[in-house]
């Protein structure tokens, strides 16, 4: 049974923040994780939808799609590493339920950032900015005012939350069991840091949530990415706020302090996907799907369950491969690939998008 504090909607994670040094257990430990499940969850749909709008042929090398695609398989790593760090201490993650898919439009899990509105589109300036939001440290490594908080806005960044995490490992009498630990290797091809390993100590959980929270939001006093794929690599938040401000971001050699003034960036052609509406788009009168882009959007709709469950699985018990999991995702992207094309019926010029709905069985 799913409860409350499992649920996406709702304030757990600030709640869990407010409870007292004494009162972080291994049970909170436990919820903590779960939201933090959901959060890495949650970043990954509305980046897909970016990357899939992206009109690329076969052959083309995009630096932005494959910034994106990079971004994505951290996330993905991200998502493993904390699903061991709660299986490790006797949890199981909650993935395959409506209570806990994320919702779009809509709130981050658990309240965390509740400024921000989550959503589902093409690649555009408003959708790296919701990406970038996702990803903003609470002191970014920058100079510019804009990067900062929004005028009255105070929140705990997902870093904050990590911390607090990382802290209870410390503290709290947890076992390490090293039960339902997946392994899956994402380095060699998605740079170092992103293989997914069992975690079996506190030495295991102190280096998986050092790479979460710094390709994630860059460390302390620099921008970049202390794992990479690639040399040079910037950890997501300043990526996406390059493709912002549409400059790259450069260390100024006199002030040695980093600024969006280095060459243009510009965004790639992109399909025009419109936001898709809540509970998808037969909640649109105007743009109700016909019954071959319909099946499209079930079809989708349908694999993207599968893959939850998969995950859920694997998981669950060490008979469950996660290679299910992978076969979906590909059969994702194949599907989203013909949706995008869609033209939506008012005319607009604007796109269908994928609708990443959980499909109860």
């Amino acid at each position: 049974m799913t409860t409350i504090a499992a649920r996406y909607e709702s304030d757990a994670i600030t709640r869990l923040l407010r409870a007292p040094d004494e009162e972080r257990d291994v049970e909170w430990l436990k919820e903590a994780l779960q939201q933090a499940v959901l959060i890495e969850l949650a970043t990954i749909p509305p980046y897909s939808t970016a990357l899939w709008s992206i009109d690329r042929t076969p052959d083309m090398e995009i630096e932005i799609y494959q910034d994106i695609r990079e971004i994505i398989f951290d996330e993905m790593s991200h998502f493993g590493l904390v699903c061991n760090m709660l299986t490790t201490i006797g949890g199981t993650p909650l993935i395959a339920d409506e209570a806990v898919v994320p919702k779009y439009p809509g709130p981050l899990p658990g309240g965390v950032r509740p400024c921000i509105r989550a959503f589902l589109s093409g690649l555009n300036r408003d959708s790296v900015e919701l990406f970038s939001e996702i990803e903003k440290p609470e002191t970014p490594v920058i100079t510019m005012r804009a990067e900062g908080l929004r005028p009255g806005e105070t929140y705990s960044s997902i870093g904050v939350f990590y911390d607090a995490i990382l802290d209870a490992f410390r503290t709290s009498q947890v076992e390490f069991t090293g039960e339902r630990q997946v392994k899956f290797p994402l380095g060699a091809k998605h740079g170092q840091g992103n293989d997914i390993v069992p975690i079996t100590k506190i030495e295991d959980v102190k280096k998986a949530i050092k790479i979460i929270k710094e390709q994630g939001e860059g460390t302390s006093t620099s921008p970049e990415n202390p794992f990479p794929g690639k040399k040079g690599e910037l950890s997501h938040y300043y990526t996406f706020r390059e493709m912002y401000h549409g400059k790259k971001l450069v260390k100024n050699p006199t002030t040695e302090r980093w600024e969006f003034t280095g060459p243009v960036v510009e965004l790639p052609q992109a399909h025009p996907v419109a936001m898709v509406p809540r509970g998808g788009w037969q909640n649109d009168p105007v743009n109700r799907p016909n019954a071959t882009t319909q099946t499209l959007l079930d079809g989708f709709n349908e694999t993207y369950t599968d893959m939850l469950q998969a995950l859920q699985d694997a998981w669950s018990s060490p008979q469950q491969p996660i290679g299910k999991a992978i076969g979906a995702m590909g059969k994702m992207r194949e599907i989203a690939g013909e949706i995008v094309v869609i033209p939506l019926p008012d005319g607009s010029g604007r796109t269908y998008g994928p609708e990443f709905l959980f499909r109860r069985r």
